[in-house]
C-alpha cells in the first residue's frame, strides 16, 4: 500500500508555482518565488511543502518560502501596492512613478488557508503562523500566533502539546457542530 503524505512532489509544485505566480509589474521589477533547500531535504518524501496552484503569488518582489508551509487556493500574497500620495489620478501617478514593491519573507510552518490575502504592507511571516480562510493580513504577525478575520487580528497561538492531548482535543466536542434538537 502506498503512503500518502501531505505535501506534493517536486513535479507538482514545480507545475503549482508557474500556475500561481505572476508578474503584474514585470516592467518594473521581477522578483521570483525562493524556496528554502529544507523544502527539498526530506527522507521520505520528494517535498515538505504546499502550494495551491489556485493561489495568486505577486512577484514584483520576491516571496521566499520556509519548509512545511501550505499555502492554499485562492490564496493572494501581494509583494507591491500603488502609492496613493497626492490628488492625482492613480494611474497617472503609476505611469509616472511606477509602484511600492517589496520581498516577503514566509518562515517554517506557515499555514495560510483558503481565500486569505497577505497584502504588501506584511513583509515577514515567522514560523509557525496560520491565516485563516478569507482573512485579511496587513500586519507582520508573531511566530506561532493565529490570525484571522478581515483584517485580520491574533485570535489565539499555537502551544506546545504531546499527542496524547492533542487527540483528546481533537476528540473534544468543542471542534464540531452542535447537534440538532
Amino acid at each position: 500500500m502506498k503512503k500518502l503524505y501531505a505535501t506534493m512532489t517536486r513535479r507538482q509544485l514545480e507545475d503549482a508555482v508557474a500556475k500561481a505566480k505572476r508578474y503584474p509589474h514585470r516592467h518594473l521589477h521581477r522578483g521570483d518565488i525562493i524556496m528554502d533547500p529544507a523544502v527539498f531535504d526530506n527522507p521520505d518524501r520528494e517535498t515538505n511543502l504546499v502550494i495551491s496552484p489556485f493561489a495568486l503569488l505577486d512577484c514584483t518582489g520576491s516571496i521566499h518560502i520556509g519548509p512545511w508551509c501550505n499555502i492554499g487556493p485562492r490564496t493572494r500574497i501581494y509583494t507591491h501596492d500603488t502609492i496613493h500620495l497626492g490628488k492625482e489620478p492613480l494611474s497617472l501617478i503609476e505611469e509616472q512613478m511606477g509602484v511600492a514593491w517589496q520581498d516577503k519573507h514566509i518562515g517554517a510552518d506557515v499555514w495560510i488557508h483558503d481565500g486569505a490575502t497577505v497584502l504588501y504592507q506584511v513583509t515577514h511571516i515567522p514560523d509557525g503562523v496560520v491565516v485563516g480562510a478569507g482573512s485579511i493580513l496587513t500586519k507582520n504577525p508573531k511566530a506561532y500566533e493565529i490570525w484571522a478575520g478581515c483584517p485580520a487580528h491574533k485570535i489565539g497561538e499555537r502551544t506546545d502539546m504531546d499527542r496524547q492531548a492533542m487527540q483528546k482535543a481533537v476528540n473534544a466536542r468543542q471542534y464540531r457542530l452542535k447537534d440538532e434538537l
